[in-house]
């Protein structure tokens, strides 16, 4: 008992939010006080305008509910963000097409309208469906244009709760360490997927008659069996634990490169801290995003996809002629 109490405290300095707006007067930031700001300026020139038609009390009923909602949108916070921020966001959702459609990348680019022998109406046209990833590369940089690109990097878990106190602080600044090396955002997302045990049943069943034992092969038996019979009555789910790290900057050459190298800083600094970081190429990042897009759908097989990168051929059968089957 004396030992643990004289061990070091499991403490480490976490980096400043370095992306916090500057406090410029009166605890507000430069965008606090340009709404504050803006608010007041119109009250003031609406006073100007009724003071010799409206009385001062009528005019104060309506400025003082006025100035509080708005002290309360720009101080006021949720989530992290300020109530003005919400409430523009809800305003664009409001505002923003209900109906999308896939269409061209290309700027300015509109749905086409309608042929001019469709007479029917049906409404307003659907408006482009632009996605924010643009681009993949071979080796799993993602481009999301204006920005910036992105790398996901899987990560391995660390039991945390069984190490001593001197072991958990090992882990505590081999992660401090990472945290401070950090230029850039980065998000640690923890998401469960169905877990397919076919391709291990089909492993199993393949090498069992190649034991050297009748009963390892029993065994082999039996545990492929144990494993067809929970896939068929339990929903599996295994964890996967993803590091996206971003680069800001639209351009693909310096951004792409330096977010490779923050991806191989922290598959260097969190080996400190006993979490293997392993950067996901193209097909696995493409894996990725399937998944996610469909959570309940069969695995998706990259291998037919094309990056950006590479060259875009056409197979010897899509060229060749079709067959004359008026011939005879």
């Amino acid at each position: 008992m004396a030992r643990r109490q004289h061990e070091v405290p499991m403490t480490a300095a976490v980096p400043a939010d370095i992306d916090r707006p500057d406090r410029i007067a009166f605890g507000l930031t430069a965008r606090q006080l340009a709404v504050l700001g803006a608010v007041a300026a119109g009250l003031w020139g609406l006073y100007e305008l009724t003071a010799e038609l409206v009385p001062i009390g009528v005019f104060l009923t309506v400025a003082v509910p006025v100035t509080g909602v708005a002290i309360v949108a720009v101080v006021g916070k949720r989530h992290g963000r300020g109530f003005d921020q919400v409430l523009l966001s809800v305003l664009r959702h409001h505002l923003a097409p209900r109906r999308l459609v896939p269409a061209d990348a290309v700027p300015g680019r509109t749905v086409p309208d309608a042929p001019s022998w469709v007479h029917a109406r049906a409404g307003a046209l659907p408006a482009p469906l632009r996605l924010p990833i643009t681009a993949i590369s071979p080796e799993g940089v993602l481009d999301l244009g204006r920005d910036g690109q992105v790398v996901q990097c899987a990560c391995s878990g660390v039991n945390f709760g069984l190490r001593t106190p001197g072991e958990q602080r090992v882990l505590i600044l081999g992660f401090a360490s990472w945290l401070h090396s950090l230029t850039g955002p980065a998000q640690i997302v923890v998401r469960a997927e169905r877990l397919n045990l076919d391709p291990s049943i089909a492993a199993l069943r393949e090498i069992a008659p190649s034991l050297p034992h009748p009963a390892l092969e029993e065994a082999c038996h039996a545990h492929a069996d144990f494993l067809a019979e929970l896939g068929a009555s339990r929903d599996l789910l295994r964890r996967q634990i993803l590091l996206i790290l971003t680069a800001p900057g639209g351009g693909r050459g310096g951004a792409g490169q330096a977010v490779l190298r923050q991806a191989a800083l922290a598959r260097q600094l969190l080996a400190s801290a006993e979490v293997l970081v392993r950067p996901l190429d193209g097909a696995d990042v493409q894996r990725v995003l399937a998944t996610a897009a469909d959570p309940h759908g069969e695995p998706a097989d990259p291998g037919g996809a094309a990056f950006a990168s590479g060259t875009v051929t056409a197979s010897p059968t899509a060229l060749a002629p079709e067959p004359d089957l008026d011939r005879r």
